[in-house]
């Protein structure tokens, strides 16, 4: 144990200037023996300071560290646990109780001991020591002897004390002052022993003073033992004054805490009174107030919002539990339910009165092309729309139920005057046509008539009625509508060659007409409902809209009936779908209509594709989600479709055509039809959202158009194919030229292109060589030259000599060459028709092509027969008097 004390003193205290007194090897009682050391320190400087350290082994076990340290004064008792037996355990009480085990009980006693030495020596608050035996705590101090504060303690606490810095630095001056302090030990210490005798000496002689000194010592005990008790009878009194000051601010602190709860309750009171109180006339508004005037209204709208907010005021914690509160809750809860049966009862009942009102306008616009007005409908309805947003936050069963009202009573009257609105529609659309005149005419019962046109006209959403009486109108008066069997504007059995540019201008205004009554019909509806239900329009639908069946079905109903809002992904998407609900016969209606215009006359398709299309892009403009923009959109689809099959219609009527074998053929009827096509097509879609359409469309026609130019060509026996591909695409270009229609630029050059070399194939085949004896002379002539022969040689050649040239020359004199020529012109007004005008073009061109070959015989002459005087009979301004002889006859 004395390594260990040695150790730790060496390790732990001497760097922090302590001193180590006493020591004692410990474990916690009851814990797992894991040991450690109460070392007792003490300070090397003073004021001192005395602890009890903690110091344990590290977790290596090749040091120690100090752990805990508690100061001496802080420790209140020291319980031995028995005075009489032997003990190894131990209570030191600081702060908290720590019990401790000591290895044995002699450690134990000799560390009590060293703690009750420390105490009586430098601590005035004495330590209690509990169950220690007095032989323990007597024997430090042996009765008769008083000794000193400054005597041996020390020797008795510890036998070996270690020199403090103090110390250590006064021997070293000793030292230093001696020389042979370090070789010479045995005289440094009889030179030391001289000087303590010295010292001795002197303080016994000077005895008397030290006696002085001791008396004025025991005096100044004296009066620090009076100091003492008159500080003990302070404390005494301060004692008592601190238990009523005590008192004093305990009553005190009672006093505050009541006033606070006071504060607290009269605020929570008023928190309640002032949010949860609701006035008598907001009350009486609920229970009786008139929803039928405007003030009314406005009363039972102040007071819905004032029951709104008490109902929804945010209580603190425990408000809930109070009974007047739960009463109160009870109260706006009935006061809610109540209000809410009258506002849905006296709504649907503005519905239905609303309703009948609208209905009977009804007849003034059965016989006009307009929908009827339901601004004062919604105007009057829209007081109401705060009183909805209420109803939608407070009972949204009722709310829901309302807006199922709402839609299943709306769209039997919008279904009404949409079926009446579209029924004046189709009756104009087909009583303007020539057809329907036509119609009139025909050898029919009267009662047979009135039944097609019922069928007509009669149902709104059976597209096949319609069609199925055009189609046997069409196929009764289709024999004598029909002037040519290839026409291609003969679509859907109905004759375009009976419609005129009056009739379908008046199905385009028509067709105009009807969409500009139905999107301000929409979006007002749309707005009202937006509106009135209290749904935005700003959000944005994430997520595909569900079907609107789910609001007349069960899905409507269920979660009506359990009041939870409906899982739509947006308020908007509740929009539309309210929206398809109330004008689900909108679509059908428009595309029965439109199946209708295209049975009228297959070319209304394209009116009905740029309205449609300006009339979607408007709408997209406005909301692209809207239900507007989706039927119109989707019904946009339907004309798109008719107009495609309307050109593919074209292309098919282009590849049907059959020419007679004993006419020759002309201009072909669907090269005309293709220049009232674009002539129509250009004026319609002049400025037209959906340009690129007729483009595409035109693309494919005049494919169509040139395919089946060559294709009739080819197969014409009459006419020869360079006349009819002659004249058709002459014709082709001259439509492109005029029209002038961008995308057809590359055509427009083909049409050229092909008309040239079919001209000048035809006037070289027609023209041939009129003067063929002389021709098939100089055709020799020119094999002896390209078989080596010189030009000037070929008059030796006995065959091609001078007199052989003027035989063959005689035989063509200028009477003989304009009776050929004229024959000719003859042939050639045969193949030409009249229409296209060509025959002064291909007649000028036949005269350039024989000018041609007669400077070419002249030439030869030259080459071949120089000086030789021969010369035609003819000349070239002969034979231009001829042609302009000859076209001036005929």
């Amino acid at each position: 144990m004395t390594a260990i004390k040695h150790a730790l003193q060496r390790d732990i205290f001497t760097p922090n200037d302590e001193r180590l007194l006493s020591i004692v090897n410990v474990c916690k009682a009851g814990k797992k023996k894991k040991n450690c050391f109460l070392c007792a320190t003490v300070t090397t400087e003073r004021p001192v300071q005395v602890k009890v350290v903690k110091v344990k082994k590290s977790d290596k076990g090749d040091f120690y560290k100090r752990q805990i340290a508690w100061a001496l004064r802080d420790l209140a008792v020291v319980d031995a646990k028995d005075a009489i037996k032997e003990n190894p355990e131990f209570d030191l009480h600081f702060e908290k109780i720590y019990k401790w085990v000591a290895s044995s009980t002699a450690e134990k006693n000799a560390f009590i001991s060293c703690i009750w030495k420390l105490n009586q020596r430098y601590l005035r608050k004495k330590i209690d020591f509990v169950n220690v035996s007095s032989q323990l705590l007597e024997e430090s101090v042996p009765s008769g002897e008083n000794q000193s504060v400054t005597g041996g303690d020390e020797e008795v606490v510890d036998e070996y004390q270690e020199l403090n810095a103090r110390e250590e630095q006064d021997i070293e001056i000793m030292m230093e002052g001696c020389e042979y302090a370090i070789s010479n030990a045995e005289a440094f210490a009889e030179k030391l022993s001289r000087e303590l005798q010295a010292n001795i000496q002197s303080i016994m002689a000077s005895e008397k003073q030290v006696n002085i000194l001791m008396k004025l010592l025991d005096e100044a005990l004296k009066e620090v033992d009076q100091i003492e008790l008159k500080l003990s009878s302070y404390e005494e009194m301060l004692q008592s004054v601190k238990e009523q000051m005590d008192q004093i601010s305990e009553s005190n602190h009672l006093i505050h805490l009541s006033n606070t709860n006071n504060v607290k309750l009269l605020s929570e009171i008023e928190f309640l009174v002032n949010h949860m109180d609701l006035a008598k006339g907001h009350i009486k508004a609920l229970q009786e107030g008139d929803l039928a005037s405007s003030r009314g209204i406005e009363a039972c709208t102040n007071a819905a919002d004032a029951l709104l907010q008490c109902m929804n005021v945010a209580l603190r914690p425990g408000h809930d539990l109070l009974l007047a509160v739960k009463q109160q809750q009870q109260r706006f809860s009935d006061l809610r339910e109540l209000f809410a049966r009258r506002l849905a009862s006296h709504l649907n009942n503005v519905f239905v009165q609303q309703g009948h009102d609208q209905s009977s306008t009804l007849a003034q616009h059965s016989v006009e092309l307009t929908l009827p007005n339901h601004h004062p409908f919604h105007r009057d309805l829209l007081r109401y729309a705060k009183l909805m947003e209420w109803l939608k936050s407070t009972d949204y069963g009722k709310y829901e139920g309302l807006t199922k009202n709402y839609m299943d009573y709306l769209s039997r009257l919008y279904e009404r005057e949409i079926k009446d609105f579209f029924e004046v529609a189709k009756i104009k659309m087909t009583g303007t046509t020539k057809e329907s005149k036509k119609f009139a005419t025909l050898p029919r019962k009267e009662s047979a008539v009135k039944q097609e046109t019922e069928s007509l006209h009669g149902s709104s959403g059976k597209l096949t009625g319609s069609t199925s009486s055009l189609n046997k109108l069409s196929v009764q008066s289709s024999g004598n509508r029909r002037s040519q069997s290839s026409s291609l504007l003969d679509m859907g059995n109905m004759s375009a060659s009976d419609l005129d540019v009056a009739d379908r201008t008046k199905f385009d205004k028509i067709f105009e007409q009807v969409l500009s009554e139905l999107e301000p019909l929409c979006l007002a509806e749309q707005d009202f409902i937006s509106k009135f239900f209290k749904l935005q329009q700003h959000q944005s639908m994430p997520g595909t809209m569900a079907e609107a069946e789910d609001l007349d079905g069960g899905t409507l109903s269920r979660q009506h009936n359990c009041g939870t809002p409906l899982p739509v992904s947006s308020e908007k998407d509740m929009i539309r779908q309210m929206m398809i609900k109330i004008f689900r016969c909108i679509e059908p209606e428009l595309n029965n209509l439109i199946a209708l215009g295209d049975k009228i006359d297959s070319f209304n398709s394209l009116y009905m594709l740029v309205k449609m299309s300006h009339h979607v892009w408007t709408a997209q403009n406005v909301d692209p989600a809207s239900f507007l923009s989706t039927t119109l959109g989707n019904v946009l689809v339907t004309v798109k479709r008719n107009f495609d099959k309307c050109i593919s219609n074209q292309i098919r009527q282009m590849e049907e055509v059959k020419i007679s074998k004993k006419s020759k053929v002309g201009i072909l009827p669907f090269v005309a039809e293709f220049e009232e096509f674009a002539g129509l097509a250009e004026s319609i879609f002049k400025n037209a959202e959906r340009r690129g359409d007729l483009d595409k469309a035109y693309t494919k026609l005049i494919r169509g158009v040139f395919v089946n130019v060559e294709k009739v060509a080819n197969e014409s026996q009459k006419t020869p194919r360079d006349v009819v591909m002659m004249e058709n695409f002459h014709h082709i270009f001259a439509t492109l030229s005029r029209l002038k229609i961008s995308c057809l630029e590359a055509e427009k050059k083909e049409a050229k292109q092909k008309y040239t070399d079919h001209l000048q194939s035809y006037v070289i085949y027609s023209l041939g060589q009129p003067l063929e004896k002389l021709n098939h002379f100089f055709e020799g002539v020119e094999a002896r030259v390209a078989q080596g022969i010189r030009e000037e040689e070929v008059s030796y050649q006995l065959a091609f000599n001078k007199q052989e040239l003027r035989k063959v020359i005689k035989e063509y004199p200028g009477k003989e060459v304009k009776k050929g020529l004229d024959n000719l012109y003859k042939k050639v007004d045969k193949h030409l028709c009249e229409e296209e005008n060509l025959l002064q073009v291909v007649w000028h061109s036949m005269q350039d092509e024989f000018i041609r070959q007669y400077k070419h015989f002249e030439g030869l002459i030259a080459r071949c027969y120089p000086g030789s005087g021969v010369t035609m009979e003819f000349t070239i301004q002969d034979i231009l008097d001829y042609c302009s002889s000859i076209a001036q006859s005929h």
